[in-house]
């Protein structure tokens, strides 16, 4: 048995994880006794690679088990939910295999637990918790950015881990204290990029570290806001019904390729089915000559008073 000693323990996505890759964008923890839920370990998958993969073929998915290839970064392996096994290619960038650990192979492994990762950003509001879900690009960083300027945390962003309470109340799952923000949202909201690290070598994505704003117990998911791009001048809203929210739910789940494959299809579909019942859907349709972060920002709030009145 390999000593882990040497290993670090973390906390992310209410898993204890042992790690022989350092992450340090997650909160270390002090447990006692053998509590581990996932470990992440270093090994050469180049045989197992070619043994089970096809030609110009980047993913094999198979139940509890799933294996990609990034070139020039890693091969990664993710099994039953509680191991995932990185072997990395000569000259790799530390920090980009990090991203994948963090999103695909989480993606992955929060499905493979029966966990359902939505893409997007989680928001803590008044006890509440609100998630931003979208398309790469769509902003969802950004506006979850402007609602935290207003003085609200941060539950989750990029991976988005809900399960169901007792009593089928979809919960949010903190993730780990940081953001993904662009360089032209920095700029927006007046941070200087010097302050940040960036997240690749190709792109101008900075990690922002919010431990300042950030939850760390997981909270009740009240609503989704699904932001999108639109070609007006104006914001527009719109409530999402019926079963277009069984559609909004399957397309904005994370790595949604992996369901199938998995054999996850009926869970998913469970799972959505009494999410639905118990939380409010929208559509923000958002134009994009402009930024409107701030404006969105302000428009949720709104909202959110606004079905407080009703209510009460």
């Amino acid at each position: 048995m390999k000593d882990t000693m040497k290993k670090t323990v973390y906390k992310a996505f209410g898993l204890n994880i042992i790690s022989e890759i350092p992450l340090p964008e997650l909160l270390h923890v002090n447990i006692e006794g053998d509590i581990t839920d996932l470990v992440i370990e270093n090994a050469d998958l180049l045989s197992l690679w070619n043994e089970h993969s096809a030609p110009n073929e980047d993913f094999v998915i198979k139940k509890d088990w799933i294996m990609f290839r990034v070139l020039g970064t890693a091969i990664f392996l993710i099994q039953s939910g509680s191991r995932i096994v990185v072997s990395p290619f000569n000259e790799a960038y530390e920090d980009e295999i990090r991203l994948y650990i963090l999103g695909t192979c989480m993606g992955a492994i929060l499905m493979q637990r029966k966990i359902l990762p939505l893409h997007g950003s989680a928001v803590a509001i008044d006890g509440k918790a609100y998630a931003i879900v979208g398309d790469s690009g769509a902003g969802k960083s950004t506006l979850a950015s402007a609602l935290l300027k207003r003085g609200y945390q941060l539950i989750s962003d990029d991976v988005i881990p809900v399960t169901l309470n007792n009593e089928n109340v979809p919960c949010v799952t903190p993730s780990y204290p940081q953001q993904k923000l662009w360089l032209e949202s920095l700029i927006h909201f007046e941070m200087d990029s010097t302050n940040y690290q960036s997240l690749t070598v190709r792109e101008n994505k900075f990690a922002v570290p919010v431990q300042n704003q950030y939850v760390t117990e997981p909270l009740p998911l009240t609503g989704v806001f699904e932001l999108v791009k639109g070609e007006n001048d104006e914001i527009e809203v719109k409530p999402i019904e019926h079963l277009q929210r069984f559609y909004k739910l399957y397309y904005h789940t994370y790595r949604n390729s992996f369901i199938q494959q998995s054999g996850l299809m009926d869970w998913h579909f469970n799972i959505s089915a009494k999410m639905i019942k118990k939380i409010e859907f929208y559509q923000l349709r958002r134009p994009t000559n402009r930024f409107t972060a701030l404006d969105l920002s302000d428009l949720i709030l709104n909202m959110l008073k606004m079905e407080e009145i009703v209510h009460d």
